[in-house]
């Protein structure tokens, strides 16, 4: 007597289109053109979900540091899938991530204005931006990603 098969089970999992690099121009010009209509000069930086760069743009008139800011926000929104504004309070003394900006090779900077993508629920990559404040860089990453959806 033969032992009784089961049919396999569906391991299929449905792919998720990755960023690609028109999604990542269209994320860069909804970023900038929002920072240029509030006056504000960045630096936008998109990453994809393996955190390779897939665009980058410093406006002319901004300030050098801010390229680096966009790509260090880009990369932590990447290692702990939120939004950097998000984790601001987590890292101040005594919160839960207190030590957390440090432990990386590459530090961490838990400044809000860098924001993930996600495509159907899943993490496809993120985008950065240095050069406003805070506030106003959130408000550039957040409009971007809404305009791509």
């Amino acid at each position: 007597m033969s032992p009784r098969r089961h049919p396999p089970r569906s391991t299929t999992t449905v792919a998720v289109a990755p960023l690609t690099t028109a999604d990542a121009e269209a994320l860069i010009e909804a970023a900038r053109s929002a920072a240029e209509a509030a006056g504000v000069a960045v630096a936008v930086t998109i990453l994809d979900a393996g955190g390779h760069l897939l665009a980058f743009r410093r406006d002319d008139r901004a300030v050098l540091i801010a390229g680096e800011i966009s790509t260090r926000k880009a990369y932590t929104v990447l290692q702990l899938n939120a939004p950097t504004a998000d984790l601001v309070d987590a890292v101040q003394p005594g919160g839960l991530f207190h030590t957390l900006p440090t432990v990386l090779e590459r530090p961490l900077l838990l400044i809000a204005g860098g924001v993930p993508v996600h495509r159907d629920g899943r993490l496809i990559g993120a985008i950065g931006v240095g050069g406003g404040a805070p506030d106003q860089d959130h408000g550039f990453t957040t409009g971007a990603v809404k305009a791509l959806a």
